[in-house]
Parts: C-alpha cells; structure tokens; sequence
C-alpha cells in the first residue's frame, strides 16, 4: 500500500515537473507584467498626488503675487509654474488669474499672452472656453474684430455655448453688423435659463437692436395654451 501511494505521488510530482517545464517560464513572465503594472499603477498615482500638492503650494504664490500687485513677482512665479506643473488644473487657474491682474495693471499683451497658453494647453474644456471668452473681449476691446470672432466661434461645452453667443453679438454689433448681432443674442437669450440674470443683460442688448423677445415667446405660448377648437 506505501509503495503504491509512494508510486502515485511520484507520478505527480512528474506530472508537476513536466507542466512546470512546459508552462513555467509563461506564469512567472505574467506575475511579473501583472505586479509590475500593479506597482507602475500605485506609482502613477503617488506622483500625481504629489504633483497636485507641489502645484497647489505654487498656485498660493501666484495667488499671493497678484495679491502684491508685484507685476514682476507675477511673472516669475507664473512662469515657474508653467515650467514645472503646466498640465496640472493650478497651472490653468493660476493662468486665468494671472490674465486678471496683468489686465487691471493695463498690460494687456501679457493679459493676451496668458489666455493664450490657457486656450492653447488647457485638458480642461471649462478653463479653456473661460480663457478664449476672456481673450475673445480682450481682443473686442482692442477692435482685432476677426480674431476675436475666432476666439469665440467654434465648439463649447454647453454650459458656455450661450455666452459664447452673447460675445459674437457683442463683435457683431462693434462692427455695425445689427442683423448677425441680433441672431446671436437671439440664440443666447433661447439658452439662457429664464431665472438667470445674465438673460436680462442679454434682453437689453436686443431691445437696443429693436427687438423684443419677451413679447415674440408670448405668442406661440398663448397658442401651445389655447385648446383646438373644432368646427
């Protein structure tokens, strides 16, 4: 009976021996790509906590920078975090806040400049319709009608779509062209929720071109309301 369990016990070692020669070099070359990955994984992760940390402690220095009003602290600071942290959201704020202070300092080609890259590099479609609405103004503002058009044409996320609208009027009307303008405003105006106030701003720049949305919705209201009579 010893023999017997001693001779099926050997035969599965051989069998043991004989998979592991076949298979072994495959299972330990996958352990090794699935621990691996595991661990690339953990890593990936620590560093872009750790990116996000370094960047949010840089952010409080151009944050602290435009509260100085240093203009030339500004610039160091946010071109360190440009350098070292350019694809991180701190990176787009500080862009965008950077642009505010240049603006209020009246260095507008450096307003310009940082819109630009904010436009440009953002992975953030929020922060990038933000920055080309700005520039879009900015370039209004400085009458270049056709870049600024640009800027605020295109695709949009669709909680900006409305304004984005609004600042096409807004060029429209810069360039004398009443009749793009008012469908512009007409289109923001349709997006804008009725509660917004921003919507009010919009009805006063169409009453201005002599058209009354309130009372052009009140008709196909009162009709959608009034019940088929049939003859």
């Amino acid at each position: 009976m010893a023999k017997h369990l001693d001779l099926e016990q050997q035969e599965q070692l051989d069998e043991l021996k004989h998979f592991w020669k076949q298979y072994g070099d495959l299972i330990t070359w996958t352990l090794i790509i699935v621990l691996g990955a595991f661990a690339a994984w953990n890593g990936y992760h620590y560093w872009q906590r750790s990116q996000a940390a370094q960047a949010s402690v840089m952010y409080d220095e151009v944050e602290r920078s435009v509260q100085s009003g240093d203009v030339a602290k500004i610039d160091r600071s946010l071109a360190d975090m440009k350098e070292r942290f350019g694809g991180t959201t701190y990176a787009q704020q500080a862009g965008l806040l950077a642009a505010r202070a240049y603006y209020d300092k009246g260095n507008v080609d450096a307003s310009r400049a940082a819109l630009t890259w904010v436009a440009e590099k953002s992975s953030d479609e929020s922060y990038q319709a933000i920055a080309r609405l700005r520039l879009a103004g900015l370039l209004l503002e400085k009458k270049a009608y056709d870049e600024a058009l640009q800027q605020a044409s295109g695709t949009f996320p669709k909680a900006f779509t409305a304004l984005a609208a609004d600042r096409r009027g807004d060029i429209f009307v810069a360039q004398g062209k009443k009749a793009e303008a008012k469908v512009e405003y007409e289109k923001a105006y349709k997006e804008l929720d009725e509660r917004a106030e921003y919507r009010r701003l919009v009805e006063v720049k169409l009453n201005a071109l002599g058209v009354d949305p309130a009372a052009k919705a009140k008709p196909s209201a009162t009709a959608a309301s009034t019940p088929e009579v049939k003859k």
